[in-house]
């Protein structure tokens, strides 16, 4: 059996933005390309945050994240991102926003709570994250959710020490210096390079050519790895081909997974919910099955209030599980589709405040880039197959039948926090 039954990565989200001067608050220019620009800050790991604020982030950031999915789900296939990767990584860059550029981006972002608090509640939830998979059983590396910051500064210019000081404490991310001015193509093979090391080879080229020019002042970069073997794995010789049905009628022959398991479970008018955990029982992917014919329906219906109303409902129950494995990629450009939702400011030269960065109205958003990784299979390691996570005491009965043989929509969640780190949906394994 192989040592992974999940190997899952989404990046991502760079965030370039563009001046067309260099300022002159705080210089940067001691600093040489391929050197980075420190705070003298060290990141905040001892952390006061109310559980109010917690809850507060991760509600917003579960609300961004499915208005998103309205935004970009469309009808053309597969889809999968990382609402937290971006929300990460926006909130990077809305640490040096301000006036109507600030308004804007905390109202589409959802970002609720005041700079001050929200930071702060940012990294004590990405430190929580980090801790995860200390109860996992697995072996050689069965459960790996690693999250990482970085952002990269035109050398000589200008960052203001209190937007550093921000990132170094609540993100811990130094500004890595580099030349986009004079070698635009090498600076964006860096940042490819290190997104690759980041994501173990899984996102190649996330910045495309053209994508970095010598204007270009600043790019801000998250990370999410994630790799984790199933509580209760799937049997090899259990899988077989069997049909799946499109959106369009047709369908497709795909290796479809069987298992009989306690799983959380839920249903409701028009669908089934089914909860898969990961080793140490502390993420979980949860599937989302429309019954056929009412894909579109679920969908278009589906927000943050829908699916915590859903997840409320799970329950341990038996489960008899046929699903299909599938391996796909996602990659869009956000510049649109965050102007439309409500921030068009960030993205406009003349409109812009990013002043908390620099000092100047000079920069402004040139575009967010986000690409994603997913492959699902049955195989897991030797120990996460020999974990029991849910044995419920009640009387045994027949098993729920659930057969994923049509269009879901699928979360990867943590189960304590209940933030949403990935959100998807397949309408064709094959694609």
């Amino acid at each position: 059996m192989k040592n992974r039954s999940l190997s899952l990565l989404a990046l991502i989200v760079v965030l370039g933005l563009v001046g067309c001067s260099i300022s002159t608050s705080v210089p940067s220019d001691q600093v040489p390309p391929g050197g980075i620009l420190r705070s003298e800050k060290q990141r905040v790991t001892l952390l006061d945050v109310a559980p109010a604020d917690w809850a507060e982030l991760v509600a917003g950031n579960g609300a961004f994240a499915f208005d998103l999915y309205q935004a970009i789900r469309g009808d053309d296939g597969n889809l999968f991102y990382s609402p937290y990767s971006i929300s990460l990584a926006l909130a990077m860059t809305y640490a040096g926003a301000r006036g109507e550029t600030e308004r804007q981006m905390a109202d589409t972002l959802h970002y609720t709570l005041r700079q001050s608090r929200l930071h702060p509640a940012f990294n004590s939830l990405d430190l929580e994250l980090a801790s995860r998979g200390e109860g996992a059983e697995g072996q050689d590396g069965g459960f790996r959710l690693n999250i990482a910051n970085s952002i990269w500064g035109q050398t000589g210019y200008s960052f203001l020490a209190e937007f550093l000081d921000i990132l170094a404490e609540n993100y811990g991310a130094g500004l890595r210096v580099l030349d986009f001015a004079n070698a635009p193509e090498d600076s964006r093979v860096i940042i490819n390079d290190w997104v690759s090391d980041e994501t173990e080879g899984k996102i190649e080229d996330l910045l495309p050519p053209d994508s970095i020019t010598s204007l270009t002042r600043i790019v801000l970069t998250n990370a999410i790895y994630f790799n984790a073997a199933w509580s209760h794995p799937f049997e090899e010789e259990l899988t077989h081909d069997g049909a799946f049905n499109l959106l369009d009628g047709g369908q497709v022959i795909v290796p479809m997974m069987e298992r009989t398991e306690y799983s959380g479970y839920a249903e409701g008018e028009g669908y089934q919910a089914v909860e898969l955990l990961y080793d140490g029982a502390e993420l979980s992917m949860v599937i989302l099955l429309p019954e056929a014919g009412r894909f579109e329906g679920f969908a278009s219906a589906l927000d943050a209030e829908r699916a915590a109303s859903i997840l409320r409902d799970i329950d341990p129950q038996k489960v008899h599980l046929t699903m299909p494995k599938f391996t796909y990629e996602s990659g869009f450009s956000l510049k649109e589709t965050l102007a439309a939702m409500g921030m068009p400011a960030g993205f406009t030269f003349t409109a812009a405040d990013f002043s908390g960065m620099d000092g100047t109205r000079e920069l402004f958003i040139g575009d967010v880039i986000h690409k994603a990784f997913i492959s699902v299979d049955e195989a897991g390691t030797e120990a996460a197959a020999a974990t029991a996570v849910v044995v419920p005491t009640a009387a045994p009965t027949s098993p729920v039948k659930v057969t994923v043989d049509r269009p879901f929509v699928f979360m990867i969640r943590d189960i304590e926090s209940e933030a949403i780190l990935f959100l998807g949906h397949v309408v064709s394994p094959s694609a």
